[in-house]
């Protein structure tokens, strides 16, 4: 039996290469995104399969009534991915209040107002899954992303509870930790703080770091994404890159050798 997908930013990027990749498994699709004009071709090649919904997930309200529109549309959801987001490039003291609220309002709340819309109708129906895409970077921040990473964050700590409270009722959470992909995320997704000129030295050697790479397609991150999906016990984080997966050992270990460093000083205090 085919499996109904909810997918959020659907029209380009991840969303997109997400949405192919569930169609060409006989899967059905709701596509979620602001502007859903780029999801007209799919949606000719597949019209029994793709039900593409105008939402803007910052909208709590909009979010609840299109999940009640997206479970009319196939009777069920089994996959939901919160897949929205934008990137807030700068240092943090550039960032303005309007631009960081903003920021939040796409990468933590839209997803938070999303898993809050649909965990009541895979309650109902004894499961389903959620995947919520943040970022391998949430291990910890980085200048002139650190706004993005604390968004992320705080969706990983969020999703860790919800994955918890919800297994009892037969949903799976699973974080997808994603590496970098050539998704737009730097340009049409980025909003972009006025440079500060005492920072300009350190925006120059990142911008010398990070290069002209863009990474690799969205659709070669697909098929591990169909193949966690298909997983009876899915993973709680997963982590999709093998070069992001080694960068983000290495923090790892990085962080534990910190803390084994000052252990005797966190050992003076009791609790």
């Amino acid at each position: 039996m085919s499996r109904v997908w909810f997918i959020t930013g659907a029209s380009r990027g991840l969303g997109r290469a997400f949405t192919e990749a569930a169609l060409r498994a006989g899967d059905r699709v709701i596509g979620a995104a602001r502007n859903v004009e780029p999801l007209a071709d799919l949606a000719r090649r597949h019209p029994d399969g793709l039900v593409r919904l105008p939402l803007d997930v910052t909208d709590r309200a909009a979010v609840f009534e299109g999940v009640e529109r997206a479970t009319a549309a196939f009777g069920r959801l089994d996959i939901v991915v919160n897949n929205a987001g934008a990137m807030l490039l700068g240092m943090v003291e550039e960032a303005t209040e309007e631009q960081i609220r903003a920021h939040f309002d796409v990468n933590l709340f839209g997803a938070l107002w999303v898993t809050q819309a649909v965990l009541p109708q895979l309650r109902a129906q004894g499961g389903g899954r959620i995947l919520q895409v943040t970022t391998m970077g949430t291990g910890g921040g980085f200048p002139m992303v650190g706004l993005y990473a604390a968004g992320k964050s705080a969706l990983d700590s969020v999703s860790e509870a919800v994955a918890m409270e919800a297994e009892q009722f037969g949903v799976k959470v699973t974080i997808v930790q994603m590496g970098g992909y050539d998704t737009g995320l730097f340009t049409t997704g980025t909003t972009m703080t006025t440079p500060a000129p005492p920072y300009q030295r350190l925006r120059d050697r990142l911008i010398e770091m990070w290069g002209d790479d863009a990474g690799p397609a969205p659709d070669t991150a697909a098929p591990v994404i169909m193949e966690l999906v298909g997983l009876p016990e899915p993973p709680r984080r997963l982590v999709i890159g093998g070069a992001s997966y080694d960068m983000v050992q290495a923090g790892l270990e990085a962080r534990m050798a910190d803390y084994r460093a000052w252990e005797n000083l966190s050992r003076k205090a009791p609790g």
